[in-house]
């Protein structure tokens, strides 16, 4: 499976937690995304504010139409996203890496990367 993959999936409802073994075959999919405090999370640099909004805003959409929401922090120059589900008890489940996936496709559209 790669991140071209994972960010054609849809969310499902209720999607199991998934252990390590499976976090750690999924991740290697994410490049510039880590699991930190069983967080999955990754930061989009920008050339400034509005990019940044820009960015955000349209992430939002991309969160309201999985239905899955990451955290956010965002400044002048930096969007920090992180997800993890909080209907599996704060784990990771495969709705976290495909909307990651999404993410990461959504800043490559926008920057041009």
């Amino acid at each position: 499976m790669t991140a071209g993959t994972l960010s054609k999936q849809h969310c499902s409802a209720n999607a199991p937690a998934l252990d390590d073994a499976a976090c750690a075959a999924l991740l290697p999919q994410l490049p510039g995304w880590a699991i930190i405090d069983g967080k999955l999370q990754t930061s989009f640099a920008f050339k400034n504010y509005y990019e940044t909004m820009a960015f955000v805003n349209a992430l939002a959409w991309v969160s309201h139409q999985q239905d899955h929401h990451p955290e956010l922090l965002v400044t002048y120059k930096l969007c920090a996203v992180s997800y993890r589900t909080d209907s599996a008890g704060g784990a990771l489940t495969s709705n976290d890496f495909i909307c990651a996936a999404r993410a990461s496709a959504l800043y490559v559209q926008r920057s041009g990367a």
